[in-house]
């Protein structure tokens, strides 16, 4: 028989110990993979992340999936859009979930379009105009300038959550927003060319997109937000823009784009799929590569001028 000495022994444990990875401080649901890539930015190691959604998925229609409740049940922190753009499904979601930490009001729920400043808040609320949203438009992570107030919220919210750590998220939100800004600039200097372009939008998704770039919509192929385009209401956009022309037509990665298409052949404009989240497409793989690419696809539908 061998005879382990007592200290050998504790020496043990306490190298077993170190070679276990602490486990994350945090668990996050994040509604849209936007915030997911933000959360982990900020949080690095200490937030374990996951996502509810895809890019290749409409954000306003999801299923409250037992899955997903599961997650939302485990979670100590939901960051979503907010602004009503996951009114069909996140409130079911929470309900169910039965976690008192992620209900509205609570800390552990965060809502991104609350750190910034909305765009197009309708002065009445007729839902025969189709889907309106009461808080104004929703999808506002198409404007990076957006994303570093977000980033700033949320790191704080971190920090609330998880206070023992709340030095490191300061840290790593400190560098995110350095390089951040850094990448606006480059951004913002890379684009300036579609300044003043005319452009069609398949759905009203770019409105943040355009009121950084300074494009101009000069129409929409849904008649109204969230109702599919028909042939005449295509048709119609099609003569209005024999008096408007366009540069571009835009379109969602998650959105079916035979519109877009139709529109691109009929009055001979360049179609633009937009990544619109990370995932998007291939070159959008983080929030630094989704703006590149987004750049990238526009001047290059401009440059067919």
């Amino acid at each position: 028989m061998i005879h382990r000495h007592p200290l050998a022994a504790l020496l043990a444990a306490a190298l077993l110990l170190i070679a276990v990875p602490a486990q994350a401080a945090l668990r996050v649901l994040a509604c849209e993979p936007e915030w997911g890539a933000l959360t982990q930015a900020i949080g690095g190691a200490l937030v374990e992340v996951s996502v509810a959604t895809t890019a290749l998925q409409d954000p306003h229609q999801i299923q409250a999936k037992p899955s997903l409740i599961a997650r939302a049940r485990n979670a100590d922190l939901v960051v979503c859009t907010g602004a009503e753009l996951e009114i069909g499904w996140l409130p079911v979601l929470l309900q169910q979930s039965g976690n008192a930490k992620v209900q509205p009001g609570q800390p552990g729920h965060f809502a991104a379009a609350d750190a910034v400043r909305r765009l197009e808040v309708p002065t009445q609320l007729d839902r025969a105009q189709g889907d309106v949203h009461a808080a104004g438009n929703p999808h506002i992570q198409t404007d990076p300038r957006n994303i570093a107030l977000v980033a700033a919220a949320l790191a704080t919210r971190l920090q609330q959550l998880d206070p023992a750590n709340a030095a490191q998220y300061a840290r790593q939100q400190a560098d995110f927003a350095q390089r951040w800004q850094q990448a606006i600039a480059r951004w913002t200097a890379q684009a300036a060319p579609l300044k003043g372009l005319p452009v069609v939008s398949q759905h009203k998704a770019f409105v943040y997109l355009y009121d950084w770039l300074g494009l101009k919509e000069v129409a929409v192929l849904e008649p109204k937000p969230g109702i599919e385009p028909t042939v005449s209401h295509l048709q119609a956009v099609l003569a209005a823009l024999k008096q408007t022309p366009a540069q571009m037509v835009l379109y969602a990665a998650y959105q079916d784009p035979r519109p877009s298409e139709w529109l691109g052949r009929n009055a001979g404009v360049a179609v633009v799929k937009i990544p619109f989240t990370v995932g998007g497409t291939e070159a959008a793989k983080d929030l630094f590569g989704l703006f590149d690419d987004t750049i990238a696809r526009l001047l290059a539908a401009g440059a067919r001028r």
